[in-house]
């Protein structure tokens, strides 16, 4: 095993310098001036424009400014905002723990739920369980992030004034009446992205939960004398579970990226909230951060979901 990480990491380092590559080329020809506002700002002369722009590198080529980018993100410097005038790697530990409060804990739920009813679901194959389970895992998957917010808006913010409308990031927990604040805020983010995560989750484990029970291995067991319950968590549910690794490694990375639709609706200042604004403004530095931060974590956690179907199927062999 410990060859077959090697060589998932020296994989990973080729991959990774292509994908920076790609990132800096298309944001450096991509339209729009990142110094656009001073160009807006009378008091700016051209002369101070000129300095800012040599002072930032933008007056070399792309592939000199693009050294000089991956060299400094090697060492930790990933830059200042154009907009914020403010390091980067500052806004985006400050962006971070709003992100894991609502997507973080959106997933684990959306995992703790789905993984349960998908197995019950195939288990009890055509039931009225399994009908309305798959009946509402179709509706939660298909409708957008944003219908389902703007829906739960309307009924429960609205309507019943059971819960805020707006994220607000500057709440701090100091009592009991402030933790219940700051739970309240976060039930209609979180709760959007538990529909539509579950959903997904959902049907993929009763998928394969259906393509093992009816296998040899599960009728052996049976006849062994092995109870129902203990075929199906210590053999049927195992195996099943192999092929949703990968959908949950794969997802994490999103947990960092953000949901773009839902923190902009809720106003949650999180990573997501952050790409957008950035592209808007044309924050070079912040986009190019981001979103080399995101292709790291999609590469590390696929070498995780490789490792861990070793560690739940003996059938792979690290060769």
């Amino acid at each position: 095993m410990t060859q077959y990480i090697i060589r998932k990491i020296l994989v990973a380092f080729p991959t990774l310098l292509i994908i920076s590559v790609l990132i800096f080329a298309v944001l450096a020809l991509a339209p729009g001036d990142p110094l656009a506002q001073f160009a807006l700002n009378p008091a700016i002369p051209a002369s101070t424009r000129i300095r800012i722009r040599e002072q930032f590198g933008l007056d070399k080529p792309w592939y000199v400014r693009y050294y000089k980018w991956s060299t400094s993100m090697v060492q930790g410097e990933w830059g200042f905002s154009f907009s914020s005038k403010s390091p980067v790697i500052n806004i985006v530990m400050q962006r971070i723990p709003q992100t894991l409060q609502v997507v973080g804990i959106s997933y684990l739920l959306a995992i703790l739920i789905a993984i349960p009813i998908g197995v019950i679901s195939a288990v009890k194959q055509y039931t009225i369980f399994d009908q309305v389970a798959t009946f509402l895992s179709f509706i939660g998957g298909s409708l957008p992030s944003f219908f389902t917010g703007l829906s739960f808006m309307l009924i429960f913010a609205i309507h019943f004034h059971w819960f805020p409308i707006v994220y607000s990031t500057t709440l701090e927990i100091t009592n009991f009446a402030t933790l219940k604040q700051a739970i309240n805020q976060m039930v209609l983010p979180v709760l959007v992205l538990v529909v539509q995560q579950t959903a997904s989750l959902t049907r993929f484990m009763r998928s394969s939960m259906l393509d093992n029970l009816p296998l040899d291995y599960v009728r052996t067991a049976r006849a062994k004398g092995l109870n129902d319950w203990t075929v199906i968590t210590r053999h049927v549910v195992v195996n099943s579970i192999i092929p949703v690794i990968t959908l949950v490694a794969l997802g994490i990375p999103g947990i960092f990226a953000g949901a773009i639709i839902t923190e902009n609706l809720f106003r949650v200042n999180g990573l997501g909230q952050l790409l957008v604004t950035s592209i808007q403004n044309s924050d070079t530095p912040v986009v190019m951060a981001l979103s080399f931060i995101f292709s790291i974590l999609v590469v590390i956690f696929n070498v995780i979901a490789d490792i861990m179907y070793g560690i739940f199927d003996p059938r792979v062999k690290y060769n």
